[in-house]
């Protein structure tokens, strides 16, 4: 019996998968997911993305119970077990969503490609997103992107034919595939069930404030969507998030609720936009976007400030609170996530790449197609941004005027009062003594003095971006990368798009 093998990547669920849909059409659906041991070793992969993923695997595994279907794991490289299971099974074809991932899942895809073409067997690589593969210019992005969100979300069978029984391998721990705990103790979990509840809630109630709460990370975690999380496995479909956004700012037309999802749907428009430069340029995993800035930082690199960021002890309080909650939770808002990125980049004057890593393995909602991008964006090597450069101090005196993210996080501050907490090293010993922190003991002396700092990198920053070559090659990543007007979406629903509120549907 001829089988339509499914192969499950980041696209975590049975709502809107086309592949699975369009496999179900033609015969016996075998659904698989590989686990792929070599992709945990590297330098980007951690438990806690193991952790969110696995989860999302369980729910995917019951709805697909739920249409009559096992869920087939299989552990080891790619192509090896696609082979396997082509000799043990008569595969007529293979389906998957496409994936902009990282140079492992490029290279891997490359092999697979190269595997069904000897075999001849079809591979159906159907889009997730609004990317489009092998584009060549910007213009004319934004309404193929439309009209990839505007399709409806595809709804499936309540039965769909089984293959064969094949065996399944079971699914590991964390710990099976060499992870060792990330201390990641207050994360958000993965799966479906969850995403549909922040999905709800948001509309309901957290994201009405949205615009002006999402800047402070003691608002930000309760206002965002924090559907980044499924998102970035899949668990819920980008274009039913987004259909289903259009359709509450419409009805919030003439109430306060208007600017908060108008501001949430333009965000989720970005998504796809630093996901297509990717897509057309997966070498900003590795490289400098506009090469013209090659060579400004990379002998420059200073293990011992980067060790200092990377773990929370810069002697910058609030920029130590953000990374120490990175760490523990795995999410932090957007603004902390570029000024910890600045920090790094200009105050301490650090090469992206090790920051890019380092951050990746923190972020539970890791996507790479936005998290390269983003990353050389905030530390200035793409050419045609504005350089941000954050003030760590002024961020915290306006985000957390009274302490309190920065007690929650360092508790060796604690004893600090609300004016001097954002600055301790400017404090003379007695005070900070009196206070119960020791300079250089339990909270550590700052490398430089930010502001100074600041000015400094800005000067041989403006040195490098003033170069001719720099201009030029400016110029060409504009007219490759750079954006283009978006409008709202066209066709908002009518009404309330079809409830998927339990795991089945």
């Amino acid at each position: 019996m001829a089988v339509q093998l499914v192969w499950f990547k980041r696209d975590l669920r049975t709502h809107d998968h086309l592949p699975l849909c369009e496999a179900a059409r033609r015969g016996p659906v075998l659904p698989l997911y590989i686990v792929e041991p070599d992709y945990w070793r590297g330098a980007d992969a951690g438990a806690r993305h193991w952790q969110v993923l696995r989860e999302s695997l369980l729910e995917l595994r019951d709805a697909l119970h739920e249409l009559g279907l096992p869920l087939i794991v299989r552990r080891g490289e790619a192509v090896a077990v696609l082979e396997r299971l082509r000799r043990e099974l008569d595969v007529a074809a293979l389906w998957s969503h496409e994936e902009t991932g990282n140079g492992f899942t490029y290279a891997r895809d490359l092999r697979v490609a190269g595997w069904a073409k000897a075999n001849g067997i079809a591979w159906t690589e159907i889009p997730q997103f609004g990317v489009v593969r092998r584009l060549k210019r910007r213009d004319g992005w934004v309404t193929q992107w439309e009209a990839h969100m505007n399709r409806p979300v595809q709804a499936l069978p309540e039965r769909i034919a089984a293959a064969p029984d094949c065996a399944s391998d079971p699914l590991p721990d964390a710990a099976d595939l060499g992870l060792a705990d990330d201390g990641c103790t207050h994360r958000q979990r993965g799966g479906r069930r969850l995403g549909l509840k922040y999905l709800d809630s948001f509309f309901a109630e957290r994201g009405l404030e949205y615009h002006y709460r999402m800047s402070s990370p003691n608002t930000a975690p309760q206002a965002c969507s924090r559907l980044s999380v499924p998102l970035s496995v899949g668990a819920l479909s980008m274009r039913e998030v987004l259909q289903r956004t259009a359709w509450e700012r419409e009805r919030a037309r003439g109430t306060p609720r208007l600017r908060a999802f108008t501001a949430f749907e333009a965000r989720l428009h970005w998504h796809c936009h630093f996901i297509q430069k990717f897509e057309s340029e997966p070498e900003l995993e590795f490289r400098n976007m506009n090469r013209g800035f090659d060579g400004m930082r990379e002998a420059e690199f200073d293990a011992a400030r980067f060790n200092a960021w990377a773990e929370g002890r810069t002697g910058l309080p609030f920029v130590d609170a953000c990374m120490r909650r990175l760490q523990a939770t795995g999410w932090i808002n957007f603004r902390m996530r570029a000024m910890l990125v600045s920090v790094a980049a200009y105050q301490f004057w650090l090469h992206w790449p090790a920051v890019a890593q380092h951050l990746a393995r923190l972020f539970t909602d890791y996507e790479p197609g936005i998290h390269y991008p983003q990353v050389q964006m905030q530390s200035g090597t793409t050419g045609i941004n504005i350089p941000r450069i954050y003030n760590p101090v002024k961020q915290s005196q306006d985000q957390d005027p009274d302490g309190g993210f920065i007690r929650t996080w360092l508790p060796e501050l604690r004893g600090l009062p609300a004016a001097a907490i954002h600055t301790p090293w400017r404090l003379d010993a007695a005070t900070l003594k009196r206070h119960g922190v020791v300079l250089d003991g339990n909270y550590p002396r700052p490398p430089v003095e930010p502001e100074s700092a600041a000015r400094e990198a800005k000067r041989r920053y403006t040195e490098w971006r003033n170069r001719l070559q720099t201009r030029e090659l400016g110029r060409v990543v504009l007219d490759k990368h750079g954006s283009r007007k978006k409008a709202p979406m066209r066709r908002p629903a009518a009404k309330k798009p079809a409830p998927q509120g339990d795991l089945f549907g």
